[in-house]
Parts: structure tokens; sequence; C-alpha cells
């Protein structure tokens, strides 16, 4: 690879080596990472290449797709209308979305929905690429959708189906997509590089995601009945669909729980901007952060056998399998390595962008050396 580009302040030279690292020992191709503390963009690096084929080097302006990791900033969305009293975590979904109820999905809330509570992981209704790229059918499909369990009696990953639900709430009662909601309200007043539905004119910064090669994961759909053990590959594979992540018809629609496109300085402002004040402005009060990191769901997760997770208000929440900066942080990765986090109490903002996906759904490799630095760098 080429040289790392951008700046590293003094004392987060750690930070830097594990950058450096990534590249020389840990596969990475083309890579972002950011980091704010107390307010503060104290690393800024990049480097490698965001187009394997074309050889087109990884720039300052670079984006990247972050898969779950785009699930930090709709859970912002929706806990922005609920600090503004525009919608209530306890008052039934039905009530903004009146053709949501049904099946016994009158009792769903805003807060099952966020802590993954809900019911709704999958969607049996075999949908399209083009259906879900258009957004409505799957919130027609999610309306006739029957739960899998009843609401609030456990807990299971909403892999994709977080994000058209929180979307439709957010539609409901601004009259705007969560895309639109999101450029409008936090992106542009922050000026973030960051999208939820990608503009045409701002394609040819995106970098190519390189498919995993060896990986045992395996994300295939069942066919028929969808026991415990399925619930995962079925929710990751869009009820059937075959995804082209590097495609434009991908970029361009709205899956808000996936296909966010963004800088790593844009995650890890977005993030810092939760917990603290940055260029002036403050996206979060402190009690809302602290409501969104309250544990609502901890234990065996009931999609993703084997695994148990631990979740608070639309993020994951510090645990063994997501070991973020310290007990209070919270943020999400995505599939294949990005992770966007906030720790109140070290008042750090982090943002990891890459290309190259690994196979862990939770942290990757290079994302835990990067925590690891910044923890040794900040005393955490």
């Amino acid at each position: 690879m080429s040289e790392l580009e951008g700046h590293c302040g003094v004392g987060y030279e750690t930070v830097r080596r594990a950058v450096e690292e990534n590249f020389a020992k840990r596969g990475e191709v083309g890579a972002a990472f950011c980091l704010y503390h107390r307010g503060k963009k104290v690393v800024d690096l990049w480097g490698g290449t965001a187009d394997v084929d074309k050889k087109r080097p990884w720039r300052k302006d670079t984006l990247q797709l972050i898969f779950s990791s785009t699930k930090g900033a709709t859970a912002l969305c929706a806990l922005k209308l609920v600090e503004e009293g525009r919608v209530n975590l306890d008052r039934p979904v039905a009530a903004y979305w009146p053709e949501f109820s049904g099946g016994g999905k009158e009792v769903i809330t805003l807060r099952m929905i966020l802590s993954h509570r809900a019911g709704l992981p999958v969607i049996d209704d075999r949908l399209t690429a083009e259906e879900i790229y258009a957004g409505t059918p799957v919130v027609d499909a999610l309306q006739r959708q029957v739960p899998y369990w009843p609401p609030d009696e456990k807990h299971g990953y909403h892999g994709l189906t977080i994000g058209w639900l929180v979307g439709e709430v957010v539609r409901r009662i601004t009259g705007l997509s969560l895309g639109q909601y999101f450029q409008r309200e936090i992106a542009k007043p922050l000026d973030l590089d960051f999208w939820i539905g990608l503009p045409e004119r701002e394609e040819p910064r995106v970098s190519a995601l390189i498919e995993i090669q060896d990986s045992d994961v395996d994300f295939t759909l069942a066919e028929d009945s969808l026991p415990a053990r399925m619930l995962m590959s079925h929710a990751l594979s869009g009820s059937g669909s075959s995804y082209a992540w590097n495609a434009r018809a991908l970029y361009a629609s709205e899956m808000p729980a996936v296909n966010g496109i963004c800088t790593a300085r844009a995650l890890a402002k977005m993030y810092a901007a939760m917990v603290g004040e940055v260029d002036g402005s403050r996206l979060l009060k402190p009690e809302t952060v602290d409501m969104a990191r309250e544990e609502h769901s901890n234990g065996p997760d009931a999609t993703i056998e084997g695994i148990e997770t631990r979740f608070g208000l639309g993020f994951h929440l510090n645990s063994e399998h997501a070991r973020l900066m310290g007990p209070g942080s919270f943020g999400h990765p995505g599939a294949g390595g990005s992770l966007g986090f906030a720790d109140p109490e070290h008042e750090i903002g982090f943002g990891y962008v890459m290309n190259r996906l690994g196979p862990n759904p939770y942290l990757d490799d290079r994302a835990s050396a990067l925590i690891d630095a910044v923890r040794q760098s900040v005393g955490g």
C-alpha cells in the first residue's frame, strides 16, 4: 500500500501504528479511521486502494458502504424525535402507523423495535431486490407480518427489518423518509459526508466492497419453515433476494439498517456530537444518551443461534461479542468490519470504514486492534 495520509495528533501514535499494522498484518486493502476526543478531531487517517480493479487510491473524501453501522444513524433519528416529544417510546407504533396493527402487532412500541424485541426479525413475503430497493413493498409486507414471538417476550437481532420499521415511524411523524430526515436534521447541520440513499453525483467517490473470500459463515436461505437456528440467514438474505452491494440501485435506495454510505470522519463526528459539543453543535441531551445506552436486552439471541447479544435503544452495548471502550460505550458494528461508537465517559467518537470484508459478524480483528490502541492513548 501507499503511505498513510492524514493527521495523527501527539499522544495518539499508538493509534497510527494500529492502522499501519492493519495494512501490514491484517489484510487491509483500503480503509479510513477517525477519532474525536473531547470534541476535537485528533486522528484522521486513510490509505490503500478504493477500487482494486481500477487501482484507484483511497482519498480523503472516499466513501464506503458500512452495512449495519448504519443502524447508529437510524437509532439517532428515532431518539431525536423522542427527545423533541414527537414520538413516545411506549406508545403503540400503530398510533402513528395505523396499518401496522393486526396479527398481534398492536402492542408493539418503538422501544420494543429499537431493543430488538418486536418479534419481527424477518419478513415471510418473498420480495425481489427491486421491491426491496423501492421500500414501500417492504413496509406493506411488515404490515401483514405476524410476529415470530410474542412482542417483548424475548429479543432477537432485527438485522434488516429494524431499519424499515423505524423508517416508517419517522415518515409517519415527519413526512420525510428516514434518509431525508437524516440529511436535513443531522448530516447537513454537522457537515457530514453520510447518506442513507446516495445521490448519483456522489457515487464516483464510493469504494467498492471486496467480498469475503475465506469465510465459513453460511448466509443461505431457509426455504420452508424458519426454526430459530435459521432466522439469521433469512434476515441477512433479505427474504430470498440477492443484493449487488456495489450496484447503483442499492446505493440509491433507502435500507436504513444496512446501506448507509459515509466517511470514517462522518461516522466519528456523528458519535462525538451525540456525547459532547462538536463545532458548536450537540445532537442529543445527556439524559437522552443515558436512556439510549440503558440495557434493554441481554442474553441468548432468538435470531442468532448460540450468540448472546446486548442492546440499548438501537445500539449495541459493550459486551463479550462487541467489546468497545468501556461499560458505558454504545454504537454499532457492521458486517465485514466497519464500526462506529461513542464513549461518553472518555468523550470519544470512533469511526472505522474499510472495503475488504472480514468474516466476523461482530467486531473484526482490525476494529478490535484500533479500539485497543485508542484505549491505550486515552487511558481507558
